[in-house]
């Protein structure tokens, strides 16, 4: 049974408020090793423990209220100018965040939380005390720790700092150096050993024993919610105005100026109702800022493990972002930042040598473009090299020699998203920047977004990330085989073309057309599904994805539209993502063209027996 019964409103409110309070501090805490003296911090972080120690008292939750109030006199004494900001004890600091989570996670599961280590309340009370915890055990070298074997679960820090598990183990998450001793013990007490495993415990906590549902719950800002209420009112004013103009139709009153009346309330009501749509998907849209805010803590201790010097500058926190997809980006760019800081940027000696400052940038930015989100992860590291790039592919058998002869440098980075892609080397000009990335794209691509990479050899590398304002409606371009519609992804359209019979090619056995100096396979839109063409396809969508480029070919095309997404359940046919319904009320299949793509490779002579036939070769 639950140790919160008739509490759990009150323990969700807790939960939700503390654990946004405590993203904070933490962002503080990185900004306070920047600048030690600013009171203002240290008064907002001491309020912030001051505030969770307080809602924890009401949930009768000893053991997190001991934890706080520990904190909360140690932030007391710095604030009052008795103690000043230190390595070690800012380490002790972060520690106990960390144990405060792990506290949220048993709290989430209706149990009480387990005492933190002792070596962690050993930690904080010596800190208060003015004692340097880390002067019995002078540091050593990150790189002879590593080399020692003692190294850092990744997972289990990053369920310690986030809260939760990654949702994808990473398989290179044994490779960070832990902070001087004892600051590895406090550490390591408060991320290593988990509730579950002392005596006496009842219940599940954290997601590896009892997985935590998927948070449905969305905040909402109750002048949107005023918006669409109002709207709701308009519409029924409009709905009882058609009500009336129906009457006096079927009452036989049709002259002119009841027709004109019915075409201004039908007029209305479409405005109304396009509205309405606006303001609820508004209602989906949260501050990027909320996603962000969990970086800075990451990326500071990842660096220190390190021996780097590195500095994450968020952006655009302000950026509104489908709130379905949130959750879904977090592993993407916790992957992308640890990669920036570990392998992408150079170690402090490296930069030295290259003429670069010791302290180096990583930029998470956010922004809105038309109707699409932008995420950018860039450093100012190393950057990558497409030659070493392919050379390892070619190595590992993921390309051939004529794929790695015909790549430019786009296609040559893209590499690194390949399963089983790895540098494997700690320090190269490639740095390893493979690990995970294939689990990050096929996240994003999950999200009906992209990414690209763009880099320059010792001038850092920038991973460009764009996502549709929502899941719920996506832009479509409605294409036609004879007249049956069908919806590809506005996403990877670029422009439409005629196809001149005379200006198609072959190569390769395949049919293709040059367009710009670049030659670019056409594939039938028929043979993609598996239908029978019938004459000559009249035009081409010139498509774009992460891999490659080419020409869909159409018999000919209606126009974008903003199609409402509509699973198709208990089944989907191959290449289809989903089924959307026009104006008319005819139903249209929406095409995984990503899908419809890799079963053509299957298929190697589809697209020579659609186009290359003597009639569609004749000038």
């Amino acid at each position: 049974m639950s140790d919160f019964s008739g509490m759990e409103e009150l323990l969700q409110d807790f939960l939700v408020e503390a654990t946004d309070l405590l993203s904070e501090v933490d962002n503080k805490l990185v900004e306070l090793e920047k600048s030690p003296q600013d009171r203002a911090l240290l008064n907002d972080i001491f309020r912030g423990f001051h505030t969770i120690k307080g809602g924890a008292g009401f949930l009768n939750a000893t053991e997190l209220v001991t934890l706080c109030h520990l904190t909360e006199n140690l932030f007391d004494r710095l604030r009052n100018g008795e103690l000043s900001i230190s390595a070690e004890r800012m380490d002790v600091i972060m520690a106990a965040t960390a144990a405060v989570r792990v506290m949220f996670q048993a709290l989430e599961q209706g149990v009480q939380p387990e005492p933190a280590e002792p070596s962690l309340i050993d930690g904080l009370k010596q800190a208060i005390a003015g004692e340097d915890a880390a002067a019995a055990a002078p540091a050593e070298a990150p790189a002879k720790r590593i080399a020692d074997g003692e190294v850092l679960d990744w997972n289990a820090y990053y369920e310690a700092i986030t809260g939760r598990a990654p949702e994808v183990p990473d398989e290179a998450g044994k490779g960070i150096a832990l902070p001087p001793r004892p600051s590895e013990e406090i550490i390591q007490a408060a991320i290593g050993r988990r509730a579950s495993d002392k005596p006496g415990y009842n219940g599940p906590i954290g997601r590896r024993e009892g997985e935590k549902a998927r948070d449905s719950s969305i905040r909402v800002d109750t002048a949107r919610l005023d918006q669409v209420l109002n709207l709701s009112g308009e519409i029924g004013l409009a709905k009882n105005r058609l009500n009336s103009l129906r009457s006096d139709i079927l009452a036989g009153n049709s002259g002119a100026e009841t027709l004109q009346a019915l075409d201004e309330a039908v007029g209305q009501l479409d405005l109304l109702v396009s509205d309405l749509q606006n303001a609820v998907m508004k209602t989906r849209m949260q501050p990027i800022g909320r996603l962000f805010q969990k970086y800075p803590r990451i990326a500071r201790d990842l660096a220190r493990n390190l021996g780097k010097h590195v500095e994450l500058l968020l952006a655009g926190e302000e950026t509104e972002i489908d709130k379905t997809m949130i959750e879904d980006l977090s592993d993407p760019i916790i992957h992308l930042v640890r990669n920036a800081v570990d392998h992408g940027i150079e170690s402090s000696l490296e930069r030295r040598a290259a003429g670069k400052p010791e302290k180096s940038e990583v930029r998470l930015e956010a922004r809105q473009e038309g109707d699409h989100i932008v995420i950018e992860i860039s450093d100012d590291g190393r950057g990558m090299n497409a030659e070493k790039l392919r050379a390892k592919a070619l190595e590992k058998g993921l390309i051939s020699n004529e794929e790695a002869n015909t790549m430019d440098e786009r296609q040559s980075f893209n590499l690194v998203f390949l399963p089983g892609f790895s540098t494997a080397a700690k320090v190269s000009d490639v740095s390893g920047r493979g690990v995970g990335l294939d689990v990050v794209r096929t996240n994003i691509l999950k999200l009906n977004g992209s990414i690209e990479i763009r880099s320059g050899l010792g001038k850092g590398t920038t991973f460009i990330i764009a996502l549709p304002l929502t899941l719920a409606i996506l832009p479509v371009l409605i294409v036609n085989l004879g007249k049956q519609p069908f919806a590809v992804p506005l996403t990877l359209v670029r422009e439409i073309l005629p196809i001149v019979p005379g200006e198609l090619q072959e190569v390769g056995g395949n049919a293709t057309m040059v367009v710009r100096g670049e030659v670019l396979p056409v594939y039938p839109l028929s043979h993609l599904i598996g239908w029978q063409q019938e004459g000559m396809p009249a035009y081409g969508v010139l498509m774009q994805t992460a891999e490659t480029s080419f020409i869909l070919a159409i018999d000919s095309f209606r126009g974008r539209d903003d199609a409402v997404i509509k699973s198709i359940e208990g089944f989907r046919p191959k290449g289809v993502a989903g089924v959307t319904t026009l104006a008319n009320g005819q139903i249209v299949l929406i095409l995984d063209v990503k899908e419809l793509l890799g079963a053509l490779r299957g298929n190697c002579g589809v697209a020579r027996s659609a186009l290359l036939s003597d009639k569609l070769l004749a000038a």
